[in-house]
């Protein structure tokens, strides 16, 4: 299943994204190595290890408590400790205590931008999030300019 360009199931009804997005969201991002970097929806923690390698600090959140434990224990083992810090989701949007943020990746489709995590954006700083039905998506980078948003 490895070799698979597919979205792939995890425990919890979750899936992690086909490889393809991964690369298509990170890209979009555009991340440098000084970026700070909220992810929403960790997963089993595949996005956010790629991210550790690109950007300076990673803090992750999940709404399924167990995946975030998992995925935390997995970033351990595999040692980004340092750079990654998971959490699990509380009823608060994002993590706006650690804001503002260089680029905010969200890992699972929404019905509307969040204006939640616009605001957490640092200037300059993008945000990449899959909107729409779910069947019915579109990428969307939104970049926090000097002159509004793009």
């Amino acid at each position: 299943m490895a070799y698979r360009d597919s979205a792939l199931p995890l425990p919890y009804g979750q899936t992690i994204s086909q490889p393809l997005m991964v690369a298509i969201m990170t890209a979009a991002f555009d991340p440098q190595p000084q970026h700070m970097v909220l992810e929403i929806g960790t997963g089993s923690g595949y996005q956010t290890a790629i991210l550790a390698e690109l950007v300076q600090q990673v803090i992750t959140v999940e709404r399924v408590a167990q995946l975030a434990g998992a995925a935390r224990q997995a970033l351990t083992a595999l040692g980004y400790g340092g750079l990654v810090t998971t959490r699990a989701a509380t009823s608060e949007l994002g993590c706006p205590e650690e804001a503002p943020f260089d680029g905010i990746i969200v890992t699972a489709a929404a019905p509307k931008i969040p204006v939640g995590l616009l605001r957490q954006l640092a200037l300059g700083g993008r945000l990449i999030i899959p909107v729409g039905a779910a069947q019915d998506q579109n990428l969307f980078p939104i970049i926090n300019a000097p002159t509004g948003w793009t």
